[in-house]
C-alpha cells in the first residue's frame, strides 16, 4: 500500500532551487520522469509543473529508503526530503542541472501503471491517443508551458483593462436564442416545458445593454459556444477576451487594444512591438492578398490582369471577365527550379479545393519557358501580362480566373500562404500586426438567398453609406475592424448602432419585419428607447491568441480539454446518451434516423 504524505509539506517546486540553496534541507514533490539504478548508486528525475530535478541515492542513504527508491517506476507520485548538493555531472540542458537532492526520506504517495505513451515532449504518438488520455498528455512540459502562458495572458488582460477603467462583469450562459449567426447550442428547460435556452455565441447583446446601463467600460473572459460546421481547428466552445466602451469610436477601441497587445507581448514573451499598427482597408486586403486576414510577412501579392484580358480570345479568361469575374495572378520569384511541372500539378489540385476550376502557369527557366495558356494569347497580351508581373527568368507565374471574384481571392489567397510555407519565405520568429478596416456591412448568402450582416445586425454603417442601407446593400461599408496577427484574425469589433430608428432600418434591410425583430430582440429595442450612449467594442479569440504567441499549429494544443473535429471529446466520450427518465422530465423524445432494410 502506498505511503501517504505523513506530515510532509512541499517547501519548493523543482526549479525554485539553484546553487544558492546548496546545504538547505527541502521537501519536493512530483512525478517520476525516469529512474536509473547503477547498483550502489541511483538517480531519479523528479518532474513537477516547473521542470525536472534530480534525486540522488547512494551508499550513505538509509537502506530502507534506497530499497524503496529501487521500486520506483515512471509516473509514480513521490515526495522526497533531503539536502540540496552540487551535482558531480552537470546537465546543461535543464535549469537545475548543477544541483541534486540527496534524499533522506521518501514517500510514495501514488503508484502508476505503465502509461500508454511516454510522457515526454518528443513523443510522436497520434493525437487521437494523446487526447484519449489527455490527463497524461497534460503532464508533458510542452503542454504545461502552453497552459501556464495562457494563464499569464489572461492575468495581463485583467490587469491591463482594470488599469484602463474596465469593469469585469459576468453575463449569462443561459440566454435567449437569436438569429443571424451560427447555429445555437440549445438547452431544454424542465420548468418551462417545450421552451429552450441557448448557450451564448458571444455576450454581444448583454455587453451593449451594459453600456446602456451606464457601466461605461466592460470586459470579460467569456465562454462562447457555436454549433458550427465541422472544421479541423474549430472548437464548439471557446474563450473570448470581450470588451465594450461607451462614448468611444473605432479610434479609441484600436488604441486601447494596441496597448493591450504591446503589454502582453512584452510581459509574456519579452518582445517589443511597434504601435500604432498599419491599417489596410478590406478592399485593398482582398485585392493585394486575397484575404481579409492577410499575412504580410512575405510578398507573393496578387496582381489584377482583368483589364489586360478584356478582349482576349482565350475562353477561360474571356468567360471569367465577361461574367463579371476577374483574372488575377501571383509571381513566385525565382521558384522555377523548385516548382517543377509535377509540383505545379499538385498546386492545381490545391486550388481546386477552393472551388477554382484550374491554375494557369508559366515557368521561365534559363533553358526556356513552358506555359499552359500563353499559346492561346496574342503576343501583345502575353507581353502585357509579363510586364505587369515584372516577370524575369527563374520566375513562375500562376493565374486563376473565375466568374466569381470570391473564388479567385480564396484560391490565390490560400495558394500564396501555401507557397510561402512550402518555399520557406516566412520568418517564423516575427510577429506582424495590422488592422483590416472598412468591411462590407452586408454579405450575400447563397444558402439563404439574401443579404446577411457581415459582422452582426448592430454594426454601424459608415456615415456616407447610411442612406444606402436599404437600397444598395452591396456597396455599404461598416465601421468594423479586425486585428490580424501573422495572417490570422485575433480580434474583431465595430462601432455599434445606438439610434433606434437606424437600428429598425437595419433590421428591415436584413429582412426582419418589426414583429420579427421584436420577437428576437425586443428587450434591446426597448432598452434603446431609454437613452443609448454611442458605444463600440471588440473581442479577442483567446485560444487563437495563445496559439499564435506560442507558434503552435492548432488551438487544441493550448486548450486543456479540447474537442476533436466532430465536436466530441475522446477522453470522456461526450456527447453521450442520457437516461430516458431525464428526457421524460424535459418532454423530449429522441427520433432516430430510420435505416433501410436490406432487400432479401
Amino acid at each position: 500500500m502506498a505511503d501517504t504524505m505523513n506530515g510532509f509539506k512541499r517547501t519548493h517546486y523543482c526549479t525554485d532551487l539553484n546553487e544558492g540553496d546548496i546545504g538547505r534541507e527541502v521537501i519536493v514533490a512530483g512525478w517520476v520522469q525516469k529512474a536509473r539504478n547503477l547498483g550502489n548508486l541511483m538517480f531519479v528525475d523528479l518532474r513537477d509543473r516547473t521542470g525536472i530535478l534530480q534525486l540522488a541515492f547512494d551508499d550513505a542513504t538509509d537502506r530502507a529508503v534506497f530499497e524503496k527508491a529501487e521500486g520506483l517506476r515512471a509516473e509514480y507520485v513521490v515526495m522526497a526530503k533531503g539536502d540540496v548538493r552540487a551535482r558531480e555531472a552537470v546537465n546543461h540542458d535543464i535549469p537545475t542541472g548543477k544541483i541534486e537532492i540527496f534524499v533522506r526520506e521518501l514517500r510514495i504517495v501514488g503508484k502508476a501503471q505503465t502509461p500508454p505513451f511516454e510522457i515526454t515532449d518528443t513523443t510522436n504518438v497520434k493525437e487521437e491517443l494523446r487526447l484519449r488520455y489527455r490527463y497524461l498528455d497534460l503532464r508533458r512540459s510542452e503542454m504545461q508551458k502552453a497552459l501556464q502562458l495562457r494563464h499569464k495572458i489572461v492575468k495581463v488582460a485583467r490587469d491591463y483593462y482594470d488599469e484602463n477603467g474596465f469593469l469585469e462583469i459576468e453575463t449569462p450562459i443561459l440566454i435567449k436564442s437569436t438569429p443571424e449567426g451560427a447555429r445555437d447550442y440549445l438547452v431544454p428547460s424542465r420548468v418551462h416545458n417545450g421552451k429552450f435556452y441557448a448557450l451564448p455565441q458571444s455576450p454581444q447583446l448583454y455587453k451593449q445593454l451594459l453600456m446602456l446601463s451606464g457601466f461605461d467600460r466592460y470586459m470579460q473572459i467569456a465562454r462562447c459556444f457555436r454549433d458550427e460546421d465541422l472544421r479541423a481547428d474549430r472548437q464548439p466552445e471557446f474563450t473570448q477576451i470581450d470588451l465594450e466602451m461607451s462614448f468611444a469610436d473605432e479610434e479609441d477601441v484600436m488604441a486601447v487594444n494596441e496597448g493591450f497587445m504591446k503589454r502582453v507581448m512584452k510581459q509574456v514573451l519579452d518582445i517589443d512591438i511597434q504601435t500604432p499598427f498599419r491599417r489596410i482597408p478590406y478592399a485593398e486586403a482582398m485585392d493585394r492578398f486575397g484575404s481579409d486576414k492577410p499575412d504580410t510577412r512575405f510578398g507573393l501579392e496578387l496582381t489584377d490582369l482583368t483589364d489586360l484580358l478584356a478582349g482576349t480570345e482565350f475562353k477561360v479568361f474571356a468567360g471569367a471577365v465577361s461574367e463579371g469575374g476577374s483574372v488575377r495572378a501571383i509571381n513566385v520569384k525565382g521558384a522555377a527550379s523548385t516548382l517543377t511541372r509535377k509540383e505545379i500539378d499538385k498546386l492545381v489540385e490545391f486550388v481546386k479545393t477552393y472551388k477554382a476550376k484550374g491554375l494557369a502557369y508559366t515557368r521561365l527557366t534559363a533553358d526556356g519557358e513552358s506555359s499552359s495558356y500563353e499559346k492561346f494569347l496574342s503576343e501583345e497580351e502575353k507581353n502585357a501580362i509579363r510586364a505587369r508581373l515584372d516577370a524575369q527568368t527563374g520566375d513562375v507565374l500562376l493565374i486563376v480566373a473565375d466568374a466569381k471574384n470570391s473564388v479567385v481571392y480564396d484560391a490565390l489567397g490560400a495558394l500564396r500562404c501555401h507557397l510561402a510555407e512550402r518555399l520557406g519565405l516566412i520568418e517564423k520568429d516575427t510577429f506582424d500586426f495590422l488592422w483590416v478596416t472598412d468591411f462590407p456591412l452586408f454579405e450575400y448568402s447563397e444558402e439563404e438567398g439574401r443579404f446577411m450582416a457581415k459582422h452582426h445586425p448592430f454594426t454601424m454603417p459608415k456615415a456616407e453609406d447610411i442612406s444606402m442601407v436599404e437600397t444598395d446593400k452591396e456597396h455599404c461599408l461598416a465601421r468594423a475592424y479586425d486585428m490580424v496577427m501573422n495572417g490570422c484574425e485575433v480580434g474583431g469589433g465595430s462601432v455599434r448602432i445606438n439610434d433606434p430608428e437606424l437600428q429598425e432600418r437595419m433590421f428591415r434591410a436584413l429582412g426582419f419585419t418589426l414583429e420579427d425583430a421584436r420577437e428576437k430582440f425586443g428587450f434591446l429595442i426597448d432598452a434603446y428607447q431609454y437613452g443609448a450612449p454611442p458605444h463600440s467594442g471588440m473581442a479577442f479569440g483567446l485560444d487563437r491568441l495563445v496559439m499564435l504567441m506560442l507558434q503552435k499549429d492548432s488551438i487544441r494544443d493550448v486548450i486543456a480539454f479540447p474537442k476533436v473535429q466532430n465536436a466530441s471529446e475522446l477522453m470522456s466520450h461526450c456527447p453521450d446518451v442520457v437516461e430516458p427518465k431525464a428526457l421524460d422530465e424535459l418532454g423530449i423524445a429522441v427520433v432516430h434516423e430510420e435505416t433501410e432494410t436490406p432487400a432479401e
